[in-house]
């Protein structure tokens, strides 16, 4: 039981935005290092593996393309799980780590359409076509966009933090239709080659090379969304300062105002 309760304590001291700022400033610089040196190392395999012998060099806009997929859809899993805080637990951090993983989430998915665009027209023979894959890829986009201006258009985080919670959770969704859209409808794109139940089905050369890129881009995305978490945190704090201020301002001027009116009573 001791152990049990350590474990939540140290998970309920994150609750705490000071606390988490520290913490962050201490692992950020070594996540940084660590997502630059993985980088580096992926970039090195991407180009030293093999051309395929039917795509030719073309293949390796994979090493970009895969991994970017996964992370959009790890980024909105993400946001997700932070939706569930915000709704469930009002967890003080989780409407911050979900709409600071927004951005960077559409970075991502843009990024994904983009090379699978570059990738599928020598493949294909045409930049785009609404098959079941592409198609969920590009709602989910449109979903981060429609997130992203839902907390743009209200002011206050806590009134834009519940309704973009409750639409999170409702575009869940769309992540195993996109996982599974291969699988469930005939598109162009090929079924799943690493993540099966019978292992993967890509060649060593080029497994280990997409392996060294996931988890590059996990390093990325979790180096931007610590710093992009500490900037919203810093953001609300001096929005509150100038609410605090202008309502003192304010309360300054009623009294000010109350007091020169009573001097003018006769």
């Amino acid at each position: 039981m001791s152990d049990t309760t350590a474990s939540q304590g140290w998970f309920t001291s994150l609750a705490n935005p000071t606390r988490f700022l520290a913490l962050s400033g201490r692992v950020l610089p070594y996540l940084a290092a660590a997502a630059v040196i993985t980088t580096l190392i992926g970039l090195y395999m991407s180009f030293a593996a093999p051309e395929d012998y039917q795509q030719g060099i073309t293949v390796r806009i994979m090493f970009i393309h895969v991994p970017a997929a996964w992370l959009a859809m790890m980024c909105y899993s993400v946001m997700a799980i932070a939706s569930i805080g915000t709704l469930v637990w009002r967890h003080p951090l989780a409407d911050v780590a979900a709409k600071s993983a927004l951005p960077i989430g559409a970075a991502f998915t843009f990024l994904s359409l983009l090379t699978g665009s570059l990738w599928g027209r020598p493949m294909w023979g045409t930049w785009w076509v609404w098959d079941a894959r592409l198609t969920s890829v590009f709602v989910l986009f449109l979903m981060y966009l429609g997130l992203m201006a839902l907390h743009k258009a209200m002011d206050d985080p806590a009134r834009a933090a519940r309704p973009a919670a409750v639409l999170t959770l409702v575009g869940f969704i769309n992540i195993p239709i996109i996982k599974f859209s291969v699988d469930w409808w005939n598109t162009l794109h090929q079924p799943a080659s690493v993540i099966r139940l019978d292992g993967p089905t890509i060649h060593a050369s080029m497994l280990y090379p997409l392996l060294v890129m996931a988890i590059a881009y996990t390093l990325i995305f979790f180096t931007l969304h610590f710093m992009a978490m500490r900037n919203e945190i810093y953001r609300r704090r001096v929005s509150a300062m100038r609410r605090q201020a202008a309502q003192s301002i304010g309360n300054g001027a009623i009294g000010n105002g109350a007091i020169g009116g009573g001097e003018m009573r006769p």
